[in-house]
């Protein structure tokens, strides 16, 4: 079992309770989780930049917390699907079947960010890099759309 499932599992089990303070955030910030992407995940504040969008996301990927992508996600975007319960179970299958190895943050400006994410999918590497589109709506950013992505090799 990889340390990120270990990490999953935990916070599953525990349902935020106190020992997330001691998870790493699994957006691979080095940062405690309680400090870095949970307070976006249990709506204890809202994401300041896109690039802290772009790294929560990732995280709630890699925790499987479905509605936090499907709130995150511009209804005008790509990837927006209608049907939600549809789009949960997609969701889940991804987190559950993926293993969330590695972030790297390429570039950010306001409203893009280029990144390069490490990921193993059922003993496939599946790692891609991807220049992102987020958009501001009042207080809360979302991600509206891949502007380039690809699978690259390590």
């Amino acid at each position: 079992m990889t340390s990120m499932q270990k990490s999953y599992d935990s916070f599953h089990k525990n349902n935020y309770t106190d020992k997330s303070i001691f998870m790493k955030c699994p957006c691979h910030s080095g940062k405690n989780y309680d400090l870095c992407c949970g307070p976006y995940h249990k709506n204890q504040k809202l994401p300041e930049t896109a690039l802290h969008l772009m790294r929560s996301r990732y995280s709630a990927y890699a925790l499987d917390l479905a509605d936090y992508i499907i709130k995150s996600t511009h209804p005008n975007s790509p990837l927006f699907e209608k049907n939600r319960s549809d789009w949960i179970a997609s969701i889940h299958e991804f987190s559950r079947t993926t293993q969330f190895q590695g972030l790297r943050i390429e570039f950010s400006d306001e409203t893009h960010v280029t990144f390069y994410a490490i990921l193993n999918t059922l003993g496939k590497d599946t790692s891609f890099r991807e220049k992102s589109l987020f958009e501001k709506s009042g207080d809360l950013w979302c991600y509206v759309s891949p502007i380039t992505s690809g699978r690259t090799k390590r």
